[in-house]
């Protein structure tokens, strides 16, 4: 088995820079999150007319874990220095041109977190930005469950 060549240096970089830590490459810690994420979707899906900030979250949430899915594969972990930036960051960067499927998860974490930590002119999320960016977060799960299966540990 090899390492995942594209982005190699950059998470290189992540690992020295302490926004990445290398783990045990783990297949069940990998198929636990993408199973936590498939949840989030459907969450999501069922409180956004009664619950829009929270099903944002939970959109969010599954869009993140199954990013993370794919490094827990590989025996990567974003740290608390890295946060979720690095999780973006290291997944983008090993999908190269391929990024496109993982690009919306930046507009997807501002908008989580300006929900979160709303500013006086920060408008309320409604269902219907829930409805707008689920299908952004159905396809970053669904990237990550097609590539998990080609990853190998870091090495």
């Amino acid at each position: 088995m090899t390492r995942w060549a594209t982005g190699a240096d950059q998470i290189s970089d992540m690992l020295a820079a302490g926004e990445l830590e290398q783990v045990t490459p783990s297949q069940e810690n990998s198929a636990r999150l993408l199973a936590e994420a498939d949840r989030h979707l459907r969450s999501a899906e069922l409180l956004a007319a009664h619950d829009p900030a929270g099903a944002y979250d939970m959109l969010y949430s599954a869009a993140r874990k199954a990013m993370a899915a794919a490094l827990a594969r590989q025996g990567l972990r974003a740290t608390s220095k890295g946060g979720h930036l690095a999780v973006q960051e290291a997944v983008t960067g090993q999908l190269g041109t391929t990024g496109v499927i993982v690009r919306p998860f930046g507009r997807l974490r501002r908008t989580r977190n300006d929900a979160d930590y709303p500013r006086l002119d920060s408008p309320e999320l409604t269902a219907e930005d829930v409805h707008d960016d689920l299908p952004k977060a159905r396809q970053i799960v669904g990237a990550m469950t097609s590539l998990i299966p080609h990853l190998h540990p870091w090495q």
